[in-house]
């Protein structure tokens, strides 16, 4: 099939490897950026860790929870530029829309459209962003979570949004704690909460690209299955919550961090939305 300039760019901005090696995977893999990806990463290229947050595209992303930390929305509303999205009005919008969100609880994105703020529904009051600002503006992404505690956090001047869900009541030690963990969410990106929440395809995929690795590198089969699995246990380090070295302190996990705080204390759930 045929490659096009921009297909190349775009498989550089995901992964940040160079234009020739992106165009040969993009060529050896069809056209299939997923399958492009894994090609790179068996031909030793350092992939960008978050290469969906270098895809973003612009926007606000707000997280906040009601007064009792029992339930939690986060909302995205985007835009095509950065002027816009710290335009102080149209974070206000946003908020707005969050706050809409929160009160009444709808149960996905067009529930939440058909709701009301300032006067009109989020519908039409997306339409008069456009008309006004002349950028396509729209409702993203909406999520929900509850817990026996909910905590949310905004990183990075409303780029990214956390809810953590915490399995005890709130206090003030416990929401302090689920703040920090939130902070760790949006900062390292983890996959699930532990390796018991990965999905099947997803630890598939690592071994077979583990192991495709290390036969690359000259390593005899019987070897390469225990050198992926290895490395599949690396990743779940890397990749799972608890399993992740505390980013306040690197000689504890996040699940011995909560421990230290209550020795019951653990994630139950947690959401994260960034541009994108």
């Amino acid at each position: 099939m045929s490659i096009t300039a921009a297909d190349v760019n775009k498989l550089r901005q995901i992964t940040g490897a160079g234009m020739m090696d992106c165009k040969k995977a993009l060529v050896e893999a069809n056209g299939d950026f997923e399958a492009a990806i894994d090609y790179l990463r068996k031909k030793g290229q350092k992939i960008a860790a978050n290469r969906a947050d270098r895809e973003a595209a612009e926007g606000v992303v707000v997280a906040i929870t009601d007064n009792a930390n029992k339930k939690g929305v986060v909302v995205r509303i985007s835009c095509e530029t950065d002027f816009v999205a710290k335009n102080e009005d149209f974070v206000n919008f946003a908020k707005a829309i969050a706050h809409t969100a929160l009160d009444k609880y709808p149960a996905d994105k067009d529930a939440l459209l058909q709701l009301s703020v300032d006067g009109k529904n989020i519908a039409s009051a997306l339409e008069e962003q456009v008309a006004k600002i002349g950028e396509k503006i729209e409702l993203a992404q909406y999520e929900t979570l509850e817990a026996p505690t909910v905590v949310p956090y905004i990183h990075m001047g409303y780029k990214i949004g956390v809810l953590v869900g915490l399995n005890e009541a709130a206090s003030d030690t416990i929401v302090e704690a689920g703040k920090d963990t939130a902070m760790q969410i949006a900062a390292l990106n983890p996959i699930a909460v532990s390796k018991d929440d990965v999905p099947q395809e997803v630890m598939e995929r690592e071994l077979r690209v583990g192991k495709e690795q290390a036969i690359e590198e000259g390593k005899p089969e019987a070897m390469a299955e225990k050198i992926a699995q290895g490395r599949l246990q690396k990743f779940f380090k890397d990749n799972t919550l608890l399993s992740q070295q505390f980013v306040k302190d690197g000689n504890l996990t996040v699940e011995q961090a909560l421990k230290q705080v209550d020795k019951g204390l653990s994630v139950t759930k947690f959401v994260r939305v960034s541009l994108g």
